[in-house]
């Protein structure tokens, strides 16, 4: 028995094989983009004692745009607390009023970025209780 064609899988290896020469060709090309600066967005103006405090690190890429950056990125440092990611953990005995905080890019650590973040010294108010929520002082109505 001859075959008049040629079995699919000898007629699709020279072009899997131009496919991925192409790929590889086009990835020699592309330049990926790098972190030019490293910027420090945080959601508070103070460190609160006894739990961990985001610190939300932003990376400015050459094209412009910003890529929100994790531990996988940087290396955290501080003059106190200690880092879980991008988490800093503030004991609640601790007695200075601020933390120096240094951020070092992995693939980069000539890219730093140093900034200092006070630490909350007023205690949290008491929270009220359930009770306290649900029964409210009547006032007058219509006034």
């Amino acid at each position: 028995m001859t075959y008049f064609f040629k079995p699919l899988y000898q007629t699709t290896r020279p072009l899997k094989t131009s496919i991925l020469f192409a790929f590889i060709l086009c990835s020699v090309f592309t330049k990926a983009q790098q972190v030019e600066s490293i910027h420090v967005n945080l959601y508070t103006d103070s460190l609160k004692k006894g739990t961990f405090n985001y610190i939300n690190i932003d990376g400015r890429l050459s094209n412009g745009k910003y890529l929100p950056l994790d531990s996988t990125h940087l290396i955290f440092w501080s003059s106190a607390g200690k880092f879980s990611g991008n988490s800093l953990w503030i004991d609640k005995n601790i007695h200075t009023e601020k933390v120096d905080i240094k951020v070092y890019l992995r693939n980069n650590p000539a890219l730093v970025k140093t900034f200092t973040i006070y630490i909350k010294q007023m205690p949290d108010p008491e929270l009220k209780t359930m009770d306290e929520i649900l029964i409210k002082p009547k006032g007058k109505k219509g006034k």
